[in-house]
């Protein structure tokens, strides 16, 4: 889509412009008209011929010129008959008026009208329910927000007006410039995707950040964001982490918000940073607008108060980023101007007596490390600290620096002025040591995500594979079974690479003769054994009493079956033996109704959803990426050998993965799958699967 007469528009109209303060037609005839935009500005109004001494137009038909983009204010039941008017002429329009999916059934269905209306003539339309846009530099506020922000290289793209009014007052404050902003609603056209891939192209812009409650086509924002993600930072803050979240977001703005742990997921696969809350959100956009990205991981502190530096340090657990351990060369270095009663360690700690003498010279000996990437400057403000001088050296050296660097300066009024200093001078400064970390941690990793790049892993579906497991799927249904039975799925198991634990069927004719019955445990399966049913309409078997553990002989196992034909009586049973002990595992498949199929692994067994003890993979990944993401995530201490355990065979369980994620690839079908356990071990046992579930 092109957006650039919509963004940048040579001549403006505002239908509803009003001359009535508190109008919302007020405010943006205002600010287009007195703020600066250069561009012709027309008033459309047919109650006036002139509002504030201008030439009033009775409707957009009356304008002779050329109309770039047309900005309605007006009842929502007037919107789409204004728009049709004009929509052979005029294709660029901002809907600030509400009434549209974001209220009722009537709402939804106008809203639905206006799109196949921006549809079949081509049309970009902003909106409806949105605040406008504006973009600094052009002196263009085309939004009922008062006053008109600094220009600068943040651009901010909201679904919620309100707040992209208080973070456009938030900058003021913090000095951050914007290259836009840009009010979205309800998103009927004009969505986070294609306002990414627009900004992607932007010049002004180098950070782009998003407040989303939801996000409206899964598949093109996967692809987009990837995309625009390896080119320039992406920062969203997401809204609707809980059900009732999600709930207030529907009845919001007509938004959908997505399962929280797949949209995580999907960021973290595609380079974009999450904020997890304002504070952070506002810390990213700060730095990033300030900084380069560090280049290498380490990290050095500089302090004048131990108890801080310590704080600091605690702060890099489970990040990226990483304290550089000094060389000894580096500390003999440091003790020549250092006292004796300073660490040269990391944290280095000035002293509460530090001058600026010690940062400069401190500063100095770290600009020749070249292991370090980023130099976090704390300082508390002793009795006898020159703040603002301090400020002014660490100024002095990032001038003549390519490391990060980024200032702590703890406290009030006591280093408001140097606060000041430093944002002027292009340092971020945070309030307090873990933000920083955060922040520097963000914007590192998006860094390495850039250097890698973004490689094609497009999977090849296995025609016969997926044919045979199409026919499975097939007898399935036709039998008016909701899901397959357990030697069916250990059939699609075998063809994805996933071993399962051995199995006899007891079908349910079997289970009334008492002759079957006691042959069935001379068919070569040992003691002990567990017993299960086999039915769809019994998917947890531990809940529904389904399942007797430990048999140790053919007297309990007759009792058994007894026991289980009495409380199934026209179910399939299954009899396997115990399984040797291992960790236990669970993989599953999530099929996102946006996103599509969501792999999800962790820890298993009947806490499962206690723990939540779990990761996911949005495919397809190479099986580099699948190993990555075993040792970094939250089963990363199995390969690590944990407590002096040997390591579990990550490979193994690294192709048990992607053998699930081809299979959430290939058979679209299966709408649940999970196994829960696969044990895995490390004593050279293959990993096997006790249970397997397959919905359809």
């Amino acid at each position: 889509m092109d957006l650039q007469k919509l963004f940048n528009p040579a001549s403006v109209a505002i239908v509803g412009a009003s001359e009535e303060d508190g109008k919302v037609g007020n405010a943006i005839a205002k600010n287009l008209l007195q703020l600066g935009y250069a561009g012709e500005v027309f008033l459309v109004n047919p109650k006036h011929k002139k509002i504030f001494g201008q030439k009033c137009y009775a409707s957009l038909a009356a304008i002779e010129k050329t109309v770039d983009l047309a900005i309605l204010a007006i009842p929502a039941k007037f919107v789409n008959d204004e728009i049709a008017k004009n929509a052979e002429r005029i294709k660029n329009y901002v809907v600030i008026s509400a009434g549209f999916s974001e209220t009722d059934a009537v709402g939804k269905e106008r809203e639905k009208a206006l799109a196949d209306l921006a549809k079949n003539n081509q049309l970009n339309i902003l909106g409806p329910n949105c605040l406008g846009f504006i973009v600094p530099a052009l002196k263009l506020n085309a939004s009922f927000a008062g006053g008109l922000p600094e220009a600068g290289n943040v651009s901010f793209v909201s679904q919620s007006g309100a707040l992209a009014v208080a973070l456009m007052d938030i900058a003021e404050k913090e000095k951050i410039g914007f290259s836009n902003i840009i009010s979205v609603g309800n998103k009927m056209q004009l969505d986070e995707a294609e306002l990414l891939e627009y900004l992607a192209e932007d010049e002004e812009t180098k950070v782009i950040g998003m407040y989303l409650e939801g996000i409206k086509d899964g598949q093109k924002f996967k692809e987009i964001s990837q995309a625009v993600s390896v080119r320039k930072p992406v920062i969203i803050l997401k809204a609707g982490k809980s059900a009732k979240t999600q709930k207030a977001i529907s009845s919001h703005t007509g938004a959908l918000a997505g399962d929280d742990d797949v949209i995580s997921a999907i960021f973290r696969k595609n380079g974009v940073m999450r904020a997890h809350d304002l504070e952070e959100f506002f810390n990213l956009f700060d730095l990033i607008r300030n900084a380069e990205a560090p280049e290498e991981k380490g990290v050095v502190v500089i302090t004048n108060a131990g108890g801080i530096g310590v704080l600091t340090a605690d702060a890099f657990a489970g990040k990226n980023i990483e304290l550089v351990d000094m060389a000894d060369g580096v500390k003999k270095e440091l003790r020549r101007f250092l006292p004796a009663e300073s660490s040269v360690e990391n944290p280095i700690d000035l002293l509460g007596d530090a001058h600026a003498d010690r940062y400069s010279k401190t500063l100095e000996v770290m600009a020749k490390v070249k292991n370090i990437g980023s130099i976090i400057c704390v300082l508390t403000p002793q009795d006898q600290t020159p703040v603002e001088k301090i400020a002014e050296e660490i100024i002095k050296f990032k001038k003549k620096t390519k490391k990060t660097i980024v200032t702590v300066f703890l406290g009030g009024l006591r280093v408001d002025a140097a606060v000041a200093k430093l944002k002027a001078n292009g340092i971020s400064n945070f309030s307090f040591p873990d933000q920083a970390v955060q922040a520097l941690d963000g914007y590192f990793s998006w860094n390495e995500f850039r250097k890698r790049g973004v490689k094609d892993h497009t999977q090849i579906i296995n025609v016969k594979r997926r044919g045979k497991v199409a026919a499975l799927v097939e007898k399935t249904e036709l039998e008016g079974r909701t899901a397959l039975y357990f030697s069916e799925s250990a059939k699609v198991m075998e063809m994805y690479g996933v071993k399962t634990v051995d199995y006899r069927e007891i079908f349910p004719a079997d289970k009334a003769n008492s002759k079957k019955r006691a042959k069935f445990n001379l068919m070569g399966m040992n003691f002990p054994v567990v017993l299960k049913v086999d039915s769809d309409q019994v998917l947890h078997k531990t809940d529904k009493q389904g399942l007797i553990l430990g048999i140790e002989n053919e007297k309990e196992l007759q009792l058994a079956l007894a026991r289980m034909s009495l409380n199934f009586p026209n179910a399939r049973l299954v009899v396997q033996p115990m399984a040797a002990r291992g960790t236990e595992l669970i993989i599953g498949v999530k099929r996102d109704p946006n996103f599509g199929p969501v792999v999800v692994y962790g820890l298993g067994g009947i806490y499962t959803e206690i723990l939540h003890r779990v990761d996911y993979l949005v495919p397809p990944l190479s099986m580099s990426q699948i190993e990555d993401s075993l040792k970094n995530g939250k089963l990363g201490f199995l390969f690590a050998g944990a407590r002096g355990q040997k390591a579990y065979d990550l490979p193994e369980l690294a192709r048990t993965l992607q053998g699930i994620m081809l299979m959430s690839l290939e058979i679209p079908e299966i709408r649940e799958f999970d196994i829960n356990p696969l044990i895995v071990y490390n004593n050279g046992k293959q990993a096997v699967a006790v249970d397997v579930k397959i919905v359809i």
